[in-house]
């Protein structure tokens, strides 16, 4: 059996192993098969063999097509073929806000000094936490609710319309954070992000158009350290 898919160019698979999964209850073992191709009929399988380290390893090595190493700056806080975490520094953003009920409208377009930020991207999700330090976070570092509209109780981004890259790589970095402040801030999805006596909308109006650093007394702390937060928990 010959299966031809494009993949960038034309490519020609043919069927050389089998693994076959023996289940019972929750427990189960594989047997890995070589497969013989009949000059008429269905393919047969070859006795059964153990299923070593190396083929797995093999196996992931072909999946993954090959992936090419990346150098990685030192923003890069973790990396795996399908996560990325970074972090950025306190800095001056543009930013904008669209709100049904005309709230923040007075604050759309304008640039605002931003917290120190820690970003983690995996499997097309974007999770935002804001740092209490204006320094690279370390495993043990304590987090902070990032005091946005459009993020939920674990950080994670109600992406809508924002243009989202289609990898996790260092190359889409770039692309993930100008996305990200772009697209619209348009509603709360949690009760507070800040500690700001007047709220989210008192917070960013008295930050509009300034240039001196975020106010770090006015995040959320949070029980979560950097290292929780990269592994999803």
């Amino acid at each position: 059996m010959k299966v031809e898919i494009a993949i960038g160019e034309m490519h020609r698979f043919e069927l050389r192993d089998a693994l076959l999964i023996y289940r019972e209850n929750r427990r189960s073992f594989i047997t890995w098969h070589t497969v013989t191709e009949q000059p008429q009929g269905p393919p047969s399988l070859g006795p059964a063999q153990p299923l070593t380290t190396a083929f797995v390893e093999d196996l992931a090595e072909s999946l993954s097509g090959g992936a090419v190493a990346e150098i990685l700056p030192e923003n890069i806080l973790a990396k795996t073929d399908r996560m990325i975490a970074w972090w950025t520094p306190r800095r001056v953003r543009r930013m904008f806000f669209e709100n049904a009920e005309g709230k923040a409208e007075q604050l759309n377009g304008k640039v605002f000094p931003q917290p120190a930020l820690v970003w983690r991207v995996a499997q097309g999700d974007l999770k935002v936490r804001a740092l209490c330090e204006n320094k690279r976070p370390k495993a043990e570092t304590m987090l902070a609710v990032a005091p946005f509209w459009n993020l939920s109780d674990d950080g994670r981004v109600c992406l809508g319309s924002m243009r989202c890259p289609e990898s996790a790589s260092v190359a889409s970095i770039e692309a993930w954070e100008r996305g990200f402040y772009e697209s619209a801030f348009t509603h709360a999805n949690v009760g507070r992000v800040t500690r700001h006596k007047g709220g989210h909308d008192a917070l960013w109006a008295e930050l509009a158009g300034k240039r001196r650093p975020f106010p770090d007394d006015a995040l959320i702390r949070l029980p979560q350290t950097l290292a929780q937060f990269i592994e999803g928990r």
